[in-house]
């Protein structure tokens, strides 16, 4: 059956597409990015705050925008007009990552000459993410290829766990997703940490990211600390490290003197709950066991700070 796909959020789209379906989609959001093919797509949303400057300046921004509106993107909905998708695919688990899906069932209801079908995902978990690539694959008709690519991808995270199983040593991992405020990496990546090698000391499977004290990293003085804000690249988190690291007791850490402090691509990888979510755990997998595996990812996906 052909489909007319609108995707409101780059993991979606990434889905989409690993299951084959990318000549069915005919809108994209303005953050759709990979594979690159994606970008010529028409963009349906687009953000109501500004994106640059520091982290604390985002948060700010975000936080004054949530305070009177659902979420901090805006959706196009004379685009969505145009487009007469029949399915249409957002998300529900934070209101900074992707377009409002309340929001969105409104502009479908009163806006809209059709009325697709909204898929709304929630990505809190490894196995969460498995189910909404089932449900993206259900959605378009594809459920079977769905089910075979959550086979795929379980496999080849299978083989990274086992593999590393075989070898000593937990370093203890601190995951920062945001730089000012702090907070600490939550959802799936805690997971990811455990099955690379690693043993986490904030946040929790199937719990948002938690703020926490830069004293907090002080206290447990972690081996391994993995900076990866939500939706930064490398270069834009290179660009805030230098007031990272003037935060009191920096020198003093152990990852710090160690040289243990890696800078991760938080927006390719960790921050999308799509496939590539087997690339991250690759990443963590050549940071946390670097005589075991190399993937290729370094300087790509990963620096050492």
């Amino acid at each position: 059956m052909d489909h007319r796909i609108v995707s409101l959020l780059p993991s979606s789209t990434e889905i989409v597409c690993a299951l084959g379906f990318e000549k069915y989609l005919v809108g994209r959001s303005h953050e759709c990015d990979y594979p690159e093919s994606v970008k010529s797509l028409p963009i349906c949303s687009e953000p109501k705050i500004q994106l640059d400057g520091r982290s604390y300046d985002i948060d700010q921004r975000i936080t004054a925008v949530l305070e009177d509106s659902l979420s901090v993107y805006h959706i196009h909905a004379d685009v969505l007009k145009e487009l007469k998708p029949d399915v249409i695919i957002t998300q529900s688990q934070c209101e900074v990552c992707a377009v409002s899906e309340k929001e969105l069932v409104q502009i479908v209801q009163n806006e809209l000459d059709s009325r697709p079908e909204v898929v709304s995902l929630n990505p809190i978990s490894l196995e969460s993410i498995w189910k909404d690539i089932i449900k993206v694959g259900e959605a378009i008709s594809s459920k079977e290829n769905g089910e075979e690519l959550v086979e795929r991808l379980k496999f080849r995270m299978l083989s990274i766990k086992e593999q590393r199983n075989r070898s000593n040593g937990n370093p203890r991992v601190a995951s920062v997703e945001w730089l000012d405020p702090v907070m600490a990496g939550g959802n799936w990546m805690p997971e990811l940490i455990e099955m690379a090698g690693g043993k986490n000391l904030f946040g929790e499977a199937g719990i948002h990211s938690p703020r926490i004290q830069w004293n907090d990293i002080i206290d447990v003085n972690p081996d391994v600390i993995l900076v990866l804000p939500c939706g930064y690249g490398i270069s834009k988190t290179m660009s805030e490290i230098p007031r990272f690291k003037d935060n009191p007791g920096w020198d003093s850490l152990k990852a710090v003197r160690d040289d243990q402090v890696f800078i991760l691509d938080g927006n390719q990888y960790f921050n999308r709950p799509g496939p590539r979510v087997v690339e991250s755990l690759e990443i963590l997998a050549e940071i946390l066991n670097p005589r075991m595996f190399d993937f290729g990812h370094e300087n790509t996906g990963w620096i050492k700070l």
